[in-house]
């Protein structure tokens, strides 16, 4: 725990000091380890914590792939986070909570009921609704007024909320822009240099369907729905939605 948390405050001096090393200097902070800690360890939540304090990107589980995080109202986070996955700027990024409270304090939500929102959450889907303005974020999704809104069912990073005062996370797939996903942190190795800390949960899933991440569902008009991507939840979504009398905006045939 000790050696982690040292570690940890090594990377977050040396990145604050940075613009003001020699070359040589810059080197040595550029083969500074990156922490990896198993989400097991009692230090794995506060390192990431002080990861997401320092406005640096970490890695961690979700529960459907692996993903990249960092504080959602942070310019400088958002922008490190595009830098590190090579992502388009205007391609947008969801951002992940804790509880439907917190959902519906970033989103507006409220023609969604707190049942049906609990029957699609927690889960492997990612809904789409308009922000509120508590996402004050000006580099966060710029092209669009929608936010995606993920509850992964997974205990570490709905813990990790939890401590984060229920503020939320910026979330993406832990990959290169248009790599396959990772089920296993060894497949993202070559980001670990750039990133603040690794939390390490073992490989997630025993399928490559996994690779397919959330479902998204944009449930932004009331009374409808479109499917964004199709991921790993979609019939149970479509089932749930359709049970609630919701009903597509586009002939969803081709999807299934």
């Amino acid at each position: 725990m000790r050696y982690l948390q040292t570690l940890l405050v090594t990377r977050l001096l040396g990145q604050q000091a940075y613009p003001r090393f020699s070359t040589m200097q810059h080197q040595t902070v550029e083969k500074t380890k990156t922490p990896v800690c198993q989400v097991e360890d009692r230090a794995a939540l506060k390192v990431a914590r002080q990861c997401l304090l320092g406005g640096q990107v970490i890695a961690l589980p979700t529960d459907t792939v692996y993903g990249l995080a960092c504080d959602a109202n942070n310019e400088h986070a958002i922008q490190r986070m595009y830098e590190i996955k090579g992502r388009d700027e205007h391609k947008p990024v969801a951002i992940c909570v804790n509880n439907i409270r917190a959902l519906r304090r970033y989103g507006q939500a409220a023609h969604l009921s707190d049942e049906l929102l609990t029957r699609l959450l927690p889960g492997p889907l990612t809904i789409v609704i308009e922000r509120t303005p508590e996402l004050s974020n000006r580099f966060l999704n710029p092209s669009t007024s929608k936010i995606g809104i993920r509850i992964p069912d997974f205990p570490f990073i709905r813990a990790l909320c939890s401590v984060w005062h229920e503020q939320p996370l910026a979330l993406t797939s832990a990959n290169r822009s248009s790599a396959p996903s990772s089920l296993q942190v060894t497949e993202f190795r070559s980001l670990w240099p750039q990133l603040g800390a690794v939390f390490d949960a073992g490989q997630i899933g025993l399928t490559e369907e996994r690779r397919l991440a959330s479902t998204v569902i944009d449930l932004a008009t009331p009374g409808y729905y479109e499917i964004v991507r199709a991921g790993v939840a979609l019939k149970q979504t479509l089932r749930v939605v359709e049970e609630y009398g919701i009903k597509p905006r586009k002939d969803i045939a081709q999807i299934l």
